[in-house]
């Protein structure tokens, strides 16, 4: 598929849209019918094609932007294009595929996250939360550590939520990676677990940070 057009890559995907999945995707709040595992088969024939994720990116497909994600080029992403998708994404798993697959891997991640954990929109600053949890993992230095714990236990059980599921995540993140935080980061998720303001039953269920904390 080397010389795959929008048009060429839209049909297939058309092809590809199961009914079923669609009603479980939109259950999840993500418009596409499109089972992952062959969406992901279709980006590997794809390969990297940088001005065609572009133009699939610019269809407002749901299906297509994903897929746009798994083939587009990270490092080649100015700071405020990168600003401008995460905006404009509607759908969670467009969402979380922009930070984890494209921002992650830009030279302008730091300055977003800063940029981000700040926002006013709680979907923006979810994103922001998750850049400072990878941080929070893998390069902690000059993290404000106790600060974050400091505003989860002031802020998480009244936020939205994506954005709660985002500080969740942290809050997990801290009390694993960092024992010097664990006992703190435990209690903080006990707490808020027997306020029951976690994001949803569903939620809790996969991922209460006192078990992964413990684990």
């Amino acid at each position: 598929m080397a010389e795959a057009t929008v048009a060429t890559v839209m049909a297939e995907l058309a092809a590809l849209e199961d009914p079923k999945m669609r009603a479980v995707n939109e259950g999840h709040g993500d418009d596409h019918g499109v089972n992952l595992t062959k969406l992901r088969a279709l980006a590997k024939r794809l390969k990297t094609q940088h001005d065609l994720a572009l133009e699939l990116w610019e269809t407002d497909d749901t299906a297509a932007r994903l897929l746009a994600l798994l083939i587009c080029r990270p490092r080649s992403f100015e700071r405020d294009e990168l600003d401008a998708m995460l905006r404009a994404a509607r759908a969670p798993k467009v969402q979380d595929w922009l930070v984890n697959y494209v921002v992650k891997k830009s030279p302008h991640a730091e300055e977003l996250r800063l940029a981000w954990f700040a926002d006013p929109d709680p979907v923006v600053a979810s994103a922001g939360w998750a850049l400072t949890s990878d941080r929070v993992a893998k390069q902690p230095d000059g993290l404000d550590l106790a600060g974050l714990l400091d505003l989860i236990e002031a802020e998480m059980k009244d936020a939205p939520d994506r954005l709660q599921w985002a500080m969740n995540t942290c809050l997990a993140q801290i009390g694993i990676a960092h024992a010097e935080h664990r006992s703190r980061a435990i209690d903080i998720g006990e707490r808020l677990r027997e306020l029951g303001r976690f994001g949803g039953t569903t939620r809790v269920g996969e991922s209460e940070p006192t078990l992964n904390i413990c684990k």
